[in-house]
């Protein structure tokens, strides 16, 4: 199964009726623009009878036609899935976005209700209307992966709760009371490790039935100290390498890029963004860890490194960088990793190459 790198999604345009949309548990709120102009506020149940009645009511509007309509959203997760489903099915133009992306683009904003959002991400599609790219819904099994490595990491936070306040009174309370305690919590910690290795095994039943995801697995997982779990997160993350392609971009997803802090005279030392995965980044921070102590190249890197006075973090992290770079290489051309490859018609570009200076941490840095 070859991997190839998707077409970049055609950019919105040329539409005439904007439609903002709030998102809440149990009702949609609906402000319609035409252009600039705002023409009606409307508010639904959320549910799938009541949003094909919003839409039927909507085309009976002067003008309308659903191919000039885009229906723009923030990003709600499983609260938005009647409305999206919905839509995809009668063919719309949808645009999700990420609620902090629209926040800041309102500027100073005073009040809050959810007519006022509705209205207010409606007028955020239309000043962006060149900009905005359409949303594609993601394959089911995608899904479905991603269920379940939530539901992983849910299980996997549960039995760390259970099992460091056992470790940490260990060194202050008798063996006596703490054999009792471990007793307690032994049949929870033993029924929630079972579930986390059922997911486990039902996440490689779910790969092994599609070619194309094995493939990327198989790549993922070729480059040394990279894991199934990593390697499925990276699957996730990226939408089985269709929205993310480039390193230096997943880099900065998963929190692993430092950004210059500058204004006028005064020059701070770079920091990452809080605006991370940091489920992502955690793991490739264990990832990076195992490189640098077993991996004989990157251990004298990080060796080296330390002995020319670098912070430990600062290290690590361009390890981790070393890592995203040698996934996404491979993913690019297909293979799987070897040791000193070499491609026969490589060719350094320039702007492919990030400085090694823009990987280096501070000490304070994550």
């Amino acid at each position: 199964m070859v991997i190839k790198i998707p077409p970049a999604p055609k950019k919105t345009k040329h539409f005439t009726y904007f439609i903002g949309i709030d998102i809440s548990k149990n009702k949609l709120d609906y402000a319609v623009y035409l252009e600039k102009k705002f023409i009606s506020h409307t508010v639904t149940a959320n549910e799938k009878a009541a949003i094909l009645e919003f839409v039927g009511r909507l085309k009976e509007a002067p003008s309308f036609k659903m191919s000039k309509a885009v229906f723009c959203m923030e990003n709600t997760g499983i609260y938005g899935n009647h409305l999206l489903n919905t839509l995809a099915k009668l063919k719309a133009n949808i645009i999700q976005e990420h609620p902090l992306r629209i926040k800041r683009s309102m500027g100073v904003s005073h009040g809050k209700d959810d007519k006022l959002d509705a209205m207010r991400i409606a007028d955020y599609a239309w000043k962006n209307r060149t900009e905005l790219k359409l949303w594609t819904p993601k394959r089911p099994i995608i899904i479905e992966l991603a269920d379940l490595m939530a539901s992983r990491n849910r299980l996997s936070t549960i039995s760390q709760m259970l099992k460091t306040p056992q470790k940490e009174k260990m060194a202050f309370i008798s063996k006596t009371a703490h054999k009792k305690l471990a007793n307690i919590c032994k049949d929870s910690i033993a029924a929630i490790t079972k579930d986390f290795l059922a997911i486990e095994e039902q996440m490689k039943l779910l790969i092994s039935l599609d070619p194309y995801l094995q493939r990327l697995l198989e790549v993922i997982t070729s480059v040394p100290f990279i894991g199934f779990i990593t390697a499925v997160n990276i699957i996730i993350c990226t939408n089985e390498y269709k929205d993310i392609t480039s390193p230096k971009k997943f880099a900065c997803y998963a929190g692993i890029a430092p950004f210059p802090n500058e204004s006028g005279m005064m020059t701070r030392r770079k920091r990452v963004s809080p605006m991370a995965n940091k489920k992502m980044k955690s793991l490739l921070h264990l990832c990076a860890v195992g490189a640098g102590t077993r991996n004989e190249e990157l251990k004298i890197y990080y060796s080296r490194k330390v002995a020319e006075g670098k912070h430990k973090r600062s290290i690590i992290n361009a390890i981790r960088y070393k890592l995203v770079l040698r996934v996404f290489a491979c993913l690019k051309q297909d293979r799987l990793f070897t040791k000193d490859y070499q491609h026969p018609e490589a060719t350094v570009k320039k702007e492919d190459v990030l400085p090694h200076e823009a990987f280096r941490i501070d000490s304070q840095a994550g």
